[in-house]
């Protein structure tokens, strides 16, 4: 978008005070990036859900801290003016810190990101600290966090009994607490969600947790149905089917390639006079066009 100002993390602060909806979309590569920004989307999420939509995984937690790097630096050629977020992957940030600090720079510096994602709420919290001690922004994650999928069981909402509220709420303070400029509620159930985010003095960012949160995120490959076989998802909302489009605009190419219609007269390009007949001999140009 010509002339947008990027956004940071006080003027995120300012929207929530303000009633100011937060939105944020996923992008894993350059195109994306660049129609995201143009589109006037406030945050780009590099998510390790690139794991699942893009690498073809299962889960996120084959993702390494390489892809990260990589696809982060793919957005941030694309998106100049938009302020990105890119997820600390599987088991990067729970060992020394000093190898936690090595992976963020690798984030910040390689990958070009403004700010990173961790999952985690108290466990993790002095861990955020120091990150965000060393200068880098950070943004939280709570509820369904899918690099604990195994360890949680499955996508399950978060937040249906009081404890689980509880505990969800004491994570976010948690984390608000150590200096995170935000937090990432996903499948919270809308209640809890919307009570969290009255409770805090930073932005929530929902995903499958209702209205009450200060910002949405969805990813690209679900608001646009980019994808085959694309399965529906209840806290999902789709905008476009360019899955379908794509499909079918590949299949005619495949077809016109097949029945000799592509390429046309108007596709391709012609020698000079003379040029096949200095190159086979006078008389047999004819057969070689």
């Amino acid at each position: 978008m010509a002339g947008k100002q990027m956004l940071n993390i006080v003027k995120m602060k300012r929207m929530k005070q303000d009633g100011d909806p937060i939105s944020m979309i996923t992008a894993y590569d350059y195109p994306s990036a660049v129609l995201a920004e143009e589109a006037g989307v406030d945050i780009i999420l590099v998510g390790d859900s690139l794991g699942n939509v893009v690498l073809g995984y299962d889960t996120t937690i084959p993702v390494t801290l390489d892809d990260m790097v990589y696809h982060s630096r793919s957005v941030a050629r694309g998106a100049k003016n938009t302020f990105i977020v890119t997820d600390m992957p599987f088991m990067t940030y729970h060992g020394s810190i000093d190898e936690t600090l090595r992976g963020v720079s690798r984030i910040m510096q390689e990958g070009h990101a403004q700010a990173v994602k961790m999952e985690g709420g108290a466990e993790i919290a002095d861990t955020v600290k120091r990150i965000v001690q060393a200068g880098v922004p950070m943004l939280g994650h709570i509820g369904l966090t899918p690099q604990s999928v195994n360890q949680i069981g499955g996508y399950r909402i978060q937040g249906k009994d009081e404890a689980d509220a509880k505990r969800l709420l004491e994570d976010a303070r948690a984390l608000e607490q150590a200096g995170a400029f935000g937090i990432v509620l996903e499948l919270v159930t809308e209640e809890v969600a919307a009570y969290i985010s009255s409770e805090l003095s930073i932005p929530t960012i929902g995903i499958g947790a209702g209205r009450g949160c200060d910002g949405q995120v969805l990813v690209y490959h679900d608001v646009l149905k980019y994808t085959s076989n694309y399965r529906n998802k209840r806290f999902v909302k789709t905008f476009g089917d360019i899955g379908e489009q794509i499909r079918s605009g590949i299949s005619a190419y495949v077809q016109e390639v097949k029945t000799r219609q592509f390429p046309a007269e108007e596709h391709v390009f012609a020698a000079e006079d003379g040029v096949l007949d200095n190159l086979y001999g006078k008389g047999k140009a004819e057969i070689h066009s």
